[in-house]
């Protein structure tokens, strides 16, 4: 009989969500963002959800599906460039800004869209856009899906200085000091990093997009 009359004094438990699908991703993608994709587990999912492992798997059959839909639904609606003006360079110049930002939220994007796979919808729909950015140039669809393909790996490569291929080359970093006090080594690099060094700001990306998108006027130019 306690506990009937202690009932009243007892703070009122909230209600527990259903677990679903888009709860699970949601709590996948909160643990992603927060921790880094190596901390995304069934077992710490469950956890933070208040619910079993093994009710998971009612809802997803293992955690290469799991990444797959957190995959699909962290990249967002693909961008619709359409309304961009001043033609296909600026819509793909919009295209890399917006994929930057979306990389920026969810750091682990870049490191698990590569390798062998099936996309979803909306990771497809991104390629969609970069390639439809480029209609009525003259360059072929596999050209067009090409110079999409290209635009991505150079996002990636410049998105973090922890992403594979990268390095913190700018005049001001721990490296280039390093590079300097061995310029018997390296003669052309400590010239290179000897004075202002513009072009390495932000990873060579504006550079290097400029680059390519140089290459692909040019091609296009050729075709008309």
């Amino acid at each position: 009989m306690k506990a009937l009359w202690d009932l009243r004094d007892q703070p009122e438990k909230k209600p527990r969500m259903p677990l679903s699908v888009s709860a699970i991703v949601d709590a996948a993608i909160a643990i992603a963002d927060g921790d880094g994709i190596e901390a995304v587990s069934m077992q710490r999912i469950a956890a933070d959800l208040g619910f079993t492992k093994m009710s998971l798997y009612r809802h997803v059959s293992n955690k290469s599906e799991l990444l797959s839909i957190m995959i699909d639904t962290a990249v967002g609606e693909p961008p619709d460039l359409s309304e961009v003006p001043d033609g296909w360079r600026a819509k793909l110049e919009e295209f890399v800004r917006r994929l930057a930002e979306v990389w920026r939220r969810h750091p682990w994007l870049p490191t698990v869209t590569v390798g062998s796979r099936v996309m979803g919808p909306r990771e497809a729909g991104w390629t969609e856009s970069a390639v439809a950015a480029l209609a009525g140039t003259g360059l072929t669809g596999d050209e067009r899906m090409a110079a999409a393909f290209l635009l991505f790996g150079h996002v990636r490569n410049t998105q973090s200085m922890t992403t594979a291929g990268t390095q913190a080359w700018s005049g001001g970093s721990e490296m280039a000091e390093l590079i300097r006090g061995r310029a018997d080594l390296f003669p052309e690099l400590s010239e290179a990093l000897s004075g202002p060094t513009p072009a390495l700001d932000d990873n060579a990306r504006a550079f290097g997009l400029d680059r390519l998108l140089d290459g692909l006027a040019a091609l296009i130019k050729e075709r008309s």
